[in-house]
Parts: C-alpha cells; sequence; structure tokens
C-alpha cells in the first residue's frame, strides 16, 4: 500500500493531498520531508539549469526556496514557454489546446529571482566549469558550480522518415507542440471507415501509460465522429507496459470492436508517402524472430525509441551501458562520470517511470543535494519519491496509478515501497474530475 504522508512529505503539497488516488490516502507511515533537512539560510553557489520543463523549473525554484539567496540561479531554455505534455493527448480529442497547455516562468523570475536565458546550450567546459549559450543577442557564457541538466529526451530516427518531408506526414507527437496540433487535424480529417494506426517503442519511454490512453482516447474520439473506424495498436513490448489492469479492461472490453492491441510488433520501416508500415511480430522480443506484415493506415502515429537530450549524450556525461541514458547517483543524480554535473527528469537510468510528476520529485531530491554540497553534507541517504498519473480511458473517464519510491540500502536503485504500484479498480469519471484538478495542482506547483 502506497501512503500519502510519503507522498506528500517529498512533494510538498499539502493542496495536493485531496486529489490523489486512493492508496495514496493511508496515515500509518511516519511522515518523511527532503525539504525538512535543509533550514532557509543562505550559501554561496552558482547553478546552472539547463531546461525547463517540469524537472528543471522545480529544481530551479526550489533551489532558491531551500538555497536562500547566496544560491544564484540561472535557467536556459531555448523556448519562451513550456509546454505541457501532461494532458496533450486531449488536444487530440479537441477537449484541450496546445495553447491552454502553455506555462511561462514569469513567476520563478519574479517571486523567486531566478534568471532566465532564451537561447540554445552549444557548449559546456568542465575545467572552466562554463556554460556557453547562443542566444538572440549573442553568445552568453555562463559560470556555476553545480549544473543541472534537464533536456527531456531525443528520438531515433525510424526507417523511411530522414527527410523532413516524411516526418510532417508521419507524426510522432511525443514532444508536446505544433505536431500534437498536425495530428488532431490528421485525425478529423480521417474517412469514415478509416484506421488509425499507433506504434509504441521498446522501453524505456517518456510516460509509460501515455500510448495506451492515447489509443483509447482516438478509438473513443472515432467511434462518436467516423462510425466504423478503427484503432491499431502496435507495441514492441511484449504487453501493456503500464496500468496492466486499467488498459486491458479498455482494450478488450470498454473499446472492443474499434481498437485491436498486438505485442510484440516492431516497426521495421515506414513508407510516409504510401501510408504503409512494414512490420515484424517477434516470438521473442530480445532474441529476435518472427513473422513480417505490411500494415496500410490512414493515418501513422509512429512513435520512436528514446534517448536522453543530445546535451547529455553528446557531452561525455557517462551514459549508462544501454548507449541511451545518463548514470547518476539517485542520491544527489550527479552523473557518475563528471562531479558537479547532475542530471534529472527523462534523461537518466532508472526504475522510475519517466514523466513529469517524477521530474517534479526528483528535481527536489536533486535540489536538496546541491544545497547540501554547498553547506558541505553529503545527500540525504533515504530519499523517497512518489509518481502519481491519472489517465484517460475515454473522453469522459480516467484511471489512476501510484507508486512510492525508496532507495535501496547499499545500492544505487530506487524500488517501489510494497513491491507494486497500486492502481484504481476501474476508470471512472470521478476519476476523470479528479485528473484535472490534479494536473492544475501539480501545475500551478511547479510554475507557481
Amino acid at each position: 500500500m502506497t501512503r500519502r504522508r510519503d507522498f506528500l512529505g517529498t512533494l510538498s503539497l499539502a493542496a495536493l493531498a485531496p486529489l490523489l488516488p486512493s492508496a495514496a490516502r493511508a496515515e500509518d507511515r511516519p511522515r518523511r520531508t527532503t525539504a525538512a533537512a535543509v533550514p532557509v539560510t543562505p550559501y554561496a553557489g552558482r547553478v546552472v539549469m539547463v531546461g525547463g520543463g517540469m524537472a528543471g523549473t522545480t529544481c530551479a525554484k526550489y533551489l532558491r526556496l531551500w538555497g536562500g539567496t547566496g544560491v544564484q540561479v540561472t535557467l536556459v531554455d531555448r523556448e519562451p514557454r513550456y509546454n505541457s505534455n501532461i494532458m496533450s493527448n486531449l488536444v487530440l480529442t479537441g477537449q484541450r489546446t496546445m495553447s491552454g497547455l502553455q506555462y511561462a516562468w514569469t513567476t520563478l523570475e519574479q517571486r523567486y529571482g531566478v534568471k532566465r536565458v532564451q537561447g540554445e546550450v552549444t557548449a559546456i567546459d568542465t575545467s572552466s566549469r562554463t556554460v556557453t549559450a547562443t542566444t538572440a543577442g549573442g553568445v552568453v557564457r555562463l559560470p556555476y558550480d553545480r549544473l543541472v541538466l534537464a533536456p527531456g529526451i531525443a528520438f531515433d530516427t525510424i526507417p523511411g522518415l530522414e527527410t523532413a518531408e516524411a516526418q510532417a506526414r508521419v507524426l510522432h507527437a511525443w514532444q508536446a507542440g505544433p505536431q500534437t496540433t498536425a495530428l488532431r487535424q490528421q485525425i478529423v480529417a480521417m474517412r469514415t471507415g478509416g484506421t488509425f494506426v499507433m506504434t509504441i517503442p521498446r522501453t524505456p519511454y517518456r510516460c509509460p501509460p501515455g500510448p495506451y490512453e492515447r489509443a483509447c482516447l482516438v478509438a473513443d474520439w472515432l467511434r462518436v465522429n467516423r462510425p466504423g473506424s478503427k484503432v491499431l495498436v502496435l507495441d514492441a513490448n511484449p504487453g501493456i507496459t503500464a496500468e496492466v489492469h486499467t488498459f486491458t479492461e479498455a482494450f478488450m472490453g470498454v473499446h472492443a470492436g474499434v481498437l485491436e492491441y498486438r505485442p510484440s510488433a516492431e516497426v521495421d520501416a515506414v513508407d510516409a508517402a504510401a501510408g504503409v508500415l512494414h512490420v515484424t511480430y517477434h516470438r521473442d522480443p530480445v532474441a529476435g524472430g518472427g513473422t513480417s506484415d505490411t500494415i496500410r493506415g490512414d493515418v501513422i502515429n509512429a512513435i520512436p525509441r528514446q534517448r536522453a537530450g543530445a546535451i547529455v549524450t553528446d557531452s561525455g556525461l557517462g551514459i549508462a551501458s544501454d548507449g541511451r541514458w545518463a548514470d547518476v547517483n539517485l542520491l544527489s543524480y550527479e552523473t557518475m562520470a563528471r562531479p558537479g554535473i547532475h542530471v534529472i527528469g527523462d534523461a537518466h537510468k532508472s526504475t522510475q517511470p519517466k514523466a513529469g510528476h517524477i521530474g517534479n520529485q526528483e528535481a527536489k531530491v536533486c535540489a536538496n543535494a546541491i544545497v547540501r554540497a554547498f553547506r558541505g553534507l553529503a545527500p540525504d541517504p533515504s530519499p523517497v519519491t512518489n509518481s502519481a498519473c491519472y489517465s484517460p480511458v475515454t473522453m469522459r473517464s480516467a484511471g489512476w496509478l501510484t507508486a512510492v519510491f525508496a532507495k535501496v540500502p547499499n545500492q544505487n536503485a530506487m524500488s517501489v515501497v510494497g513491491g507494486a504500484a497500486t492502481e484504481s479498480a476501474r476508470a471512472s469519471s470521478d476519476n476523470y474530475e479528479m485528473m484535472g484538478k490534479w494536473f492544475n495542482t501539480l501545475m500551478a506547483e511547479t510554475f507557481q
């Protein structure tokens, strides 16, 4: 059983308590709080934060809250505002707009004193501890004592989708923004009786429930607006990877007759002009082998395999053996290869999911560790994080999943308290209503 007090201790969100899934509301564990370990007194230190998503913004905010005026924080991001990936699947059904999912860093600057630089980081000099960024006003160099990278994910290129023209035809829309709106337009333009084909990459990828909730939402929209149309889900994994109960029930029950799910289906190539996918159904996803298939779709939503953002993979920061994610110390998120550089959010290797809520949590553990380092102290030896997620199953119902993660003694690993995440018994309209409140509170806590 996951516990409310674990979650509230690390998230520092008293307002969120009534909005959590019911399994996170028990009261029989002692409260843990990372924040309490750090009194609010000034310490000297300069932190450069690269990336202003859920993890980067939260870390910048809490470095200032917990570090006091002596901790100087500069946040660098290429965009003028953040597009939320959370809830962006609802743009595909017309229930949300991308403009309604945009968040600015104004409060971070005005209330918390974070300096913001809009630009592209082009170099990291670890010997001089300087970040170089290109901005509209020219090149700037930002000295740091600690550097935090929160670049999110980058995408592999699916064979056949190497050109800009092909990528404009076959969208992934797995980075919220223009592609999300464009995919919505493709769905609306579908013919009655058409087929929407979605591919899911091998794990790990950002937001484990995300592809399944997207398939459900598109199926529900098509059922209402394009009767006789189908959704075909091609999953490279041997089975549903998150919220297994919720999505098995959704695929086999709620959306039966509209949605077809095929596991162990790996995309070999896409012919964007013809609207055709070449697929292998693996008997063994690791060893390979299997049967080949050619599938035609009216709309193809091909989600590629993912890896850490280029600033991590190209900077020699100690990539894990899989070649995709940063290898970090989970007590502080400091990279194994480069002291003083931390990687948080989606870009590092961990048993914790890659999602906005857990990025918020990791950011606070990292901020706490950095402030302690400025004081000459070691990181908290027993960090606790929480991952909570609501997933729409129809345009009016949702399920949820929650888990508390604790540091495994004597190992660089986090494990789920109780052994397994807790999932809602069923999708409901009440959960859908709570999803909106949970989202609004989480985003306000991060950006306000």
